[in-house]
């Protein structure tokens, strides 16, 4: 790539960006209207055209109807679409809007919808335009709220939503070489005010850009930093990996529980590093809950808790040192052992927090849902 950010990105750069997918039946371009999106568009039409074979192309929009402007720019992407002779379909949010969290929801929406229609049109992957620039402000915005490395690590090259693939193929290019691409082919793109509101964090983060970058800082340097915790982070899990199944042969106990629960010999599990032991509790809480995924604070609080517990001169007694239940699952330390599988229902009425993860960066989103009330039997 190219030290030059203000380049516009050529036919062999862009073969080698979209490599990855040539094989793929088919992709769902995710086009908002903005710079980055309508560059992937036009580069990957660009792309597709020199293979003899590739995968089939399909623009969506998701117009999530909180600006007055949003119809007209899907608008305005169908129309570019078709000139490039590309299916288009807008898919629109419906339904009431959230108070609070309403970017997080909205992202959350989008990749419901997209993934929604990646499967109507048989396509694998979904592609988005995230650019190093997002990667930098997502780092940003999760080393603020205390992430852990999983976390720092950012946005990934790909992963998957729904069921279906999400794919970032411009993690590494700046924004600013697309915008100068879109540029040298005379093709226009919408500006989202939303972009420059102070009420939301990104926003407020990219106008210390600047500065930040003066102090070495730059979006580049944050990306790398990005990647290379990306790297460490996979390396811990494979440790993780290895101490999970280490803790199974070191407690048979635990060969026996098959699906119903996780049980770790609390002598084995105090042994490991801690960071290992707060993934193996993020998995197994993670298996067994149903209420989505653990806050790192919370499992991070959690295992002090057992760690005071199993530190009581206690006899290894039936009885349990602790018993406690996080998101949705049960932990209890009782004779020695750890045990995590399924907490009870809540009784009809209880409200419960789930938390939903967008893959645009900005953390997780909290909702409270009401529990319906088991049908009694006939």
């Amino acid at each position: 790539m190219p030290d030059d950010d203000d380049s516009a990105i050529s036919a062999s750069e862009a073969k080698g960006l979209f490599a990855d997918w040539k094989t793929a039946p088919a992709i769902v371009l995710a086009v908002s209207g903005g710079p980055d999106s309508v560059a992937l568009m036009w580069l990957m039409v660009r792309w597709r055209r020199a293979l003899a074979r590739g995968p089939r192309l399909v623009a969506v929009t998701v117009d999530h109807g909180l600006r007055a402007a949003s119809a007209r720019e899907a608008s305005d992407v169908k129309r570019l679409a078709r000139s490039l002779g590309l299916p288009h379909h807008t898919l629109r949010w419906r339904g009431a809007k959230p108070k609070t969290g309403l970017p997080a929801a909205a992202r959350a929406e989008r990749y419901r919808l997209l993934a929604e229609a990646a499967q109507d049109h048989g396509a694998t992957h979904i592609l988005t335009a995230h650019t190093r620039d997002d990667q930098a402000e997502t780092l940003l915005m999760r080393l603020l709220r205390g992430s852990g490395i999983a976390g720092l690590a950012a946005m990934a090259t790909q992963s998957l939503r729904h069921g279906v693939v999400l794919a970032r193929p411009l993690l590494q290019v700046s924004k600013a070489r697309l915008v100068a691409t879109l540029q040298k082919a005379k093709i226009g793109f919408a500006d989202d005010p939303s972009n420059r509101d102070m009420h939301f964090t990104r926003p407020r983060l990219r106008a210390l850009m600047p500065a930040l970058a003066a102090e070495g800082g730059d979006p580049a340097n944050l990306a790398r930093l990005a990647a290379r915790l990306a790297r460490a982070n996979a390396a811990v899990e494979v440790l993780a990996d290895g101490a999970e199944r280490y803790l199974a042969l070191k407690d048979r106990a635990a060969l026996h529980v098959g699906p119903r629960a996780k049980i770790f010999d609390f002598e084995a599990f105090a042994a490991v590093p801690e960071e290992i032991r707060v993934r193996l509790l993020q998995r197994a809480i993670g298996r067994f809950g149903h209420e989505g995924p653990a806050e790192l604070g919370k499992v991070e609080a959690l295992l002090s808790a057992l760690e005071r517990a199993g530190a009581k001169k206690k006899p290894r007694g039936p009885h349990p040192k602790l018993k406690q239940t996080l998101a949705g699952a049960m932990i209890s330390l009782a004779g020695g052992r750890i045990r995590i599988e399924p907490a009870p229902p809540r009784r009809h009425g209880a409200k419960r927090k789930i938390r939903i993860k967008d893959s645009g960066g900005e953390g997780w989103q909290a909702v409270t849902q009401s529990r319906a009330k088991p049908r009694s039997k006939p």
